[in-house]
This record gives C-alpha cells, sequence and structure tokens, in this order.
C-alpha cells in the first residue's frame, strides 16, 4: 500500500499548461511528419505518469515512452491507446502479456528473439509483438554493437512466419547535451554505420531525447523521444541555452507547522551542527528525506514571505528547521522549489546545492508527497 501524506500541508504542484506550453514550442520546431513521443517514465520524472501523459496526449503527443514494462501497463490501463515504448530491457518471459496489450519493446540481441519467441508459441499468441531494435553506438548501455550482430537481428525479425513486427529502430546519444560535440559525432557515424546493414527500415527510426532535438535537430529521425525539457528543464543544466522558453511544470510547498525563538547558544537537529550566535526565531517545516528533500540540503534555503530562509541543522526524515527574519504564525506558506514574490528556487538551483542534476531531484521526490494538479485552460 502506498501512503500519500493527503493530511499534511506539503505538496509537488504540477502546472499541466507548462507541459503544454513545452510540448507546443517542440511541435512548431520540428519537422511535420516526425512524431513527439511523451517520456513519462519515473512516474513522469516525479510529476505523475498519467496526469502528464493525458496533456502530453492534448497537446499533440503520438506515443510515449516508459522505462519498465509496468508503466506501460499502467497506462494502458488508464485508457491510453496510443503506441508505448519499453526503452528498457523487458524479460522474454513477458513476451505474451507485452504482445497482448500491444507494447513496443526495445530488443538488443538475438537470444532475446528467441527465448521470446518461444514463449509467444507456447502461449499460443496470435498478435505480433512490437520491436524496436536497439543499437549501442557508444552509450554503452543495451543494443547491438556491430553491423554483423544487427544482420542476423533484422533476418530473424524478417523470416518467414516471424512472430515479430520489426517496428522500429533507434540509439541514445550520450552526450548531445554538451557543448562539445566531439563524442557525438562519433557516435553519429556508428549509427550510420550500423543502419547501412538494414536494407528497408522501420516504421519509426529515431535517435532524438530532448537535448538532441534541441540542439542537433538535423540529426532527428521521424520520432522525438521528448524526455526532460516536456517537463521545462534544460537538459544540459547551465552549459547551453535551450532554443525557446522552456516553463518549469513542478513546484514544492509547505506550510510553518511550528515556529519558536530560539536562544543564543543553542543548538538544532541531529549531531548539533548548528548553534545560534544570538537569539533566533526558527520554523520547522514538515518534509524531510523521506521525502526525496536531500539531507545535504542542510545550508540551503527556502522561501517564506518572499525572504530567502536557511536551512539550518540538518535536514531530518520527515521535518526540517529554517531561521526566519521575524516570527511568522503557524501555517505560512513556505516554497521550497517555486518562485515567492521576486524570489525564485529552480530545480536547477537545488541540484546545484546537491552536486548532482535536477533530474535526481525531481524523479526522487517521494510518492508520500501529494501531486496537486492545475491546467491554464481549465482553471
Amino acid at each position: 500500500m502506498v501512503v500519500i501524506g493527503e493530511h499534511r500541508h506539503t505538496q509537488v504542484h504540477v502546472d499541466l499548461q507548462a507541459i503544454k506550453h513545452n510540448i507546443n514550442e517542440e511541435m512548431t520546431r520540428k519537422d511535420p511528419l516526425t512524431e513527439l513521443w511523451a517520456v513519462v517514465k519515473a512516474n513522469g520524472y516525479g510529476h505523475g505518469i498519467i496526469q502528464v501523459a493525458q496533456a502530453a496526449k492534448q497537446a499533440g503527443a503520438t506515443g510515449f515512452c516508459v522505462a519498465v514494462l509496468d508503466e506501460a501497463l499502467a497506462l494502458r490501463q488508464a485508457g491510453i491507446t496510443a503506441p508505448i515504448l519499453v526503452l528498457g530491457i523487458v524479460e522474454p518471459e513477458f513476451a505474451a502479456v507485452i504482445a497482448e496489450h500491444d507494447i513496443s519493446v526495445a530488443v538488443g540481441s538475438t537470444d532475446w528473439l528467441a527465448q521470446a519467441a518461444a514463449v509467444l508459441a507456447a502461449n499460443q499468441v496470435a498478435q505480433p509483438l512490437h520491436v524496436h531494435v536497439a543499437l549501442d553506438t557508444g552509450m554503452g548501455r543495451i543494443g547491438f554493437q556491430t553491423p554483423a550482430e544487427l544482420a542476423d537481428a533484422v533476418n530473424v525479425l524478417r523470416a518467414a512466419n516471424s512472430p515479430f513486427d520489426f517496428e522500429g529502430i533507434f540509439t541514445h546519444f550520450a552526450t548531445a547535451d554538451q557543448a562539445d560535440d566531439t563524442y557525438f559525432m562519433h557516435q553519429l557515424s556508428n549509427w550510420k554505420a550500423l543502419i547501412a546493414v538494414v536494407d528497408e527500415l522501420p516504421r519509426y527510426v529515431h535517435v532524438s531525447n530532448s537535448a538532441t532535438s534541441l540542439w542537433h535537430q538535423a540529426c532527428n529521425g521521424n520520432v522525438i523521444r521528448f524526455g526532460v525539457a516536456l517537463y521545462g528543464l534544460n537538459p544540459s543544466g547551465t552549459e547551453l541555452s535551450a532554443p525557446y522558453h522552456l516553463q518549469p511544470a513542478l513546484s514544492l510547498t509547505a506550510e510553518l507547522a511550528f515556529v519558536k525563538k530560539l536562544a543564543r547558544g543553542k543548538s538544532i537537529s541531529y549531531g548539533a551542527t548548528y548553534t545560534a550566535a544570538q537569539d533566533e526565531w526558527i520554523g520547522t517545516v514538515p518534509i524531510g528525506y523521506a521525502d526525496g528533500y536531500e539531507r545535504r540540503l542542510q545550508g540551503f534555503h527556502v522561501l517564506v514571505d518572499g525572504q530567502v530562509c536557511e536551512i539550518v541543522g540538518r535536514v531530518c526524515m520527515d521535518q526540517l528547521m529554517v531561521r526566519l527574519p521575524k516570527a511568522y504564525p503557524v501555517g505560512t506558506k513556505v516554497t521550497l522549489v517555486g518562485t515567492d514574490g521576486d524570489q525564485t528556487i529552480s530545480l536547477q538551483d537545488v541540484a546545484d546545492y546537491c552536486g548532482t542534476i535536477h533530474y535526481e531531484i525531481a524523479c526522487g521526490l517521494a510518492t508520500r508527497l501529494p501531486r496537486v494538479y492545475t491546467d491554464g485552460e481549465s482553471d
């Protein structure tokens, strides 16, 4: 059972209109014949898989990408009938489930094809299993690495009475979000050498994640896997500027649960790592590392009444403390990600302080945090 903190004033807010804005911006740039598939894996990068998928579909997405089979099944159960591609390797023992739910999967070995074919035969599955052949051009995760291996796989897929639908072929670039394109061009060369052995390319040919489409648009195949940019986050962090405004969809707020005056010389939280240098007003905020708000954020800040307030003492599992400029009533809004007055804290700001990327911060926000959705078209 998943427990959500509905009776605590700590929430993730998701602006579905921002999702639509980001898709609309990409739709105006791309070739009209190129499809946009929304990447909604990892619970929509922490934003909510079903709600994001529905908003993306409204904005023009014609397909979806996920990481594990259960995410694809959740989309099907929600009534989504568009193509869904599982980008990770699914165990061949689930081949019948994949085919019966009209889901597409990534394949990186002929052994997988042989095992999946046996499962389909044993279960007398009539529907073909949709396959996207993964090519490892330099990412080093999954996929065929040599022309000979790829040629063998294509022969298996196109053999008489094959139980497979050779629907797509793809790769993933490791450095598309970097200013130095040396390795990107190396991968692109490998991609071209590999696909040269495929006499007739399948329906879907795709290499572009968000970064590739933003900064290497000429490489787009006929599908863009629109991932982190969908959520208004720059794939490169701060290294490259996006060609259009990316509107962040996520904010994170709480309320002051307790306010007290702390006397000079008294300490706060585990390890007593913070000691008040003078009498101070301290507010307790009901969020902690169990919610995905990192313990290492001690010394970072939140916004209260538009004021920057430092996090003092170690972040606890469920609570943290901030130094306030004055006494505020319990229930005063606290912004941990988002804008208050003329101050803004972005996911990038949080990530920079933690020495990581905004992907990790967004994906790490726990399911205990309720997601609250707004949509400018209907609100």
